[in-house]
């Protein structure tokens, strides 16, 4: 069991929403497989791997020596194995050809039988028409060979991709995950893609479900030739082998994540939980959030933050559906630092279900919030729709003149979080020295359409909690 060195900042920039599930329709929305009872596994997303390719050919070059070439696209000849960088086109789990880029290759263990020619090789490679969660490894067989194209501009390339995600697919990904600490300049954002560009971990077990990862995440050193890791869904150790976690299970006495439950509504559960007081379970979640979340901050000390832990409850327990965490103490009336909902639990409702739980904890403490800056395009986009929605509902029901304070008291959204979605929609101008609110209905129900529907409700009569003060 590992927990102790390497977490990840929960004080970095706050919420993107993860650009994965939207890149395109074909990316899969929930890559999570239900484990039955027995350990097998029932599939639980759209896809589950690539298709079975056809044998290898050995007859295309002098295998004995494990080098070979072929005619590519452009009449040059193509040298096997393959150069990391080199460009072509790949079969994805979608049985289509996509572009893709060489980010790093390996041997085959010798226990894997190839026949030369560059076929004992196997490429992880990024899909540049999708998000990075979507790297993997993949065989010689499953890249056309004849597509290899010369180098391509950098720039040119990210722009072409940027501009394949419409408006409507930006708005999708709302309900897919929210990701955080996009506060890195673009020479420290390489440097991270360098150093965390492939994944460590492929796979990991939580609870019922079996679920692909997304990016890379910090483990120990110990746990480098891990392809899989089997967590406690309670505690959240982490372990190499099911039969670590099946002795594990039965000594673990947790039900719950430990922490006081503040929230109890249907069989949603909340949990408060001190990083202070329960470190290595704050360094476990850490861990597994990096998993899914791409540019997270890594950070060593979790006693700053409190972490929300959302579960879904049955007679088994309380089983960890998301989180967001918060500073205990911020400056800048931060209340949400990092937010993730899990793969198996995505579009749901427990994005939004988790942003506005954040607000109705700003309420209580009397204070106003907004999530830790600086956004991203696309977390900006995930919180507007929350402020869309929430403030064109009063202004709906509100028949006289409102204030932006007013709006603020009301809401605990900061002031200039709501100017900044008015203006964006065009319902604020600026009249003789002070701002006007225009709300006609006929106006306020086309942009209530537009930002798409609200995420499930926080009860706020089932919410006992109490602001943290530190004691002592």
């Amino acid at each position: 069991m590992g927990s102790l060195e390497g977490t990840v900042a929960e004080n970095g920039g706050a919420a993107e929403a993860a650009a994965a599930a939207a890149a395109t329709t074909t990316a899969p929305s929930c890559n999570g497989k239900q484990l039955e009872e027995n350990g097998n596994a029932v599939d639980m997303a759209q896809t589950d791997g690539p298709p079975a390719f056809p044998a290898a050919d050995c007859g295309d070059g002098p295998g004995a020596t494990g080098v070979t070439t072929r005619k590519g696209r452009f009449g040059g000849l193509v040298a096997l194995p393959l150069e990391v960088g080199t460009r072509m086109l790949c079969r994805w789990r979608d049985g289509k050809f996509h572009p893709v880029k060489v980010i790093e290759r390996r041997k085959l263990p010798p226990t894997v039988s190839f026949c030369g020619g560059g076929h004992e090789y196997e490429y992880y490679v990024h899909y540049t028409e999708f998000n990075r969660r979507l790297d993997e490894w993949v065989k010689l067989d499953q890249l056309d060979l004849d597509t290899v194209e010369a180098d391509v501009d950098e720039k040119v390339e990210d722009k072409a991709t940027s501009l394949k995600m419409t408006r409507h697919q930006k708005r999708k990904i709302d309900e897919t995950h929210v990701e955080g600490h996009e506060e890195l300049d673009a020479a420290s954002l390489r440097e991270h893609e360098e150093f965390t560009k492939v994944k460590n971990i492929a796979t990991i077990e939580l609870g019922r479900y079996e679920i692909e990862t997304w990016y890379f995440s910090p483990f120990p050193p110990e746990y480098n030739d891990c392809v899989k890791l089997f967590f406690c869904e309670f505690c959240l150790n982490f372990m190499k082998r099911k039969e670590q976690l099946q002795r594990h299970m039965r000594k673990c006495d947790l039900k719950h994540p430990p922490g006081d439950e503040i929230y109890r509504c249907g069989t949603l559960s909340m949990f408060e939980v001190d990083g202070k007081k329960n470190k290595v379970y704050g360094q476990n979640l850490c861990y597994l959030a990096k998993l899914f979340l791409d540019h997270k901050t890594l950070y060593y000390d979790v006693d700053l933050f409190l972490f929300y832990v959302l579960c879904e409850c049955d007679d088994r327990g309380c089983h960890m559906v998301g989180y967001f965490s918060k500073e205990k103490h911020s400056e800048e009336s931060y209340n949400l630092a990092c937010i993730l909902t899990l793969p198996p639990y995505q579009r749901k409702g427990y994005g939004k279900f988790l942003i506005a739980f954040s607000y109705e904890l700003s309420k209580k403490e009397g204070k106003v919030g907004t999530p830790e800056r600086p956004l991203s395009d696309l977390g900006l986009l995930s919180y507007r729709g929350y402020w869309t929605r929430v403030l064109l509902d009063i202004l709906k029901k509100h028949k006289s003149n409102i204030s932006i304070k007013e709006l603020s008291d009301m809401t605990a959204i900061k002031a200039d979080d709501i100017l900044s979605t008015l203006q964006s929609l065009d319902l604020i101008q600026y009249r003789k020295g002070q701002h006007a609110i225009c709300a006609d209905p006929k106006v306020l129900d086309r942009h209530l359409k537009a930002a798409g529907r609200g995420g499930l409700d926080v009860d706020v009569s089932k919410l006992i909690w109490t602001p943290f003060k530190e004691q002592g």
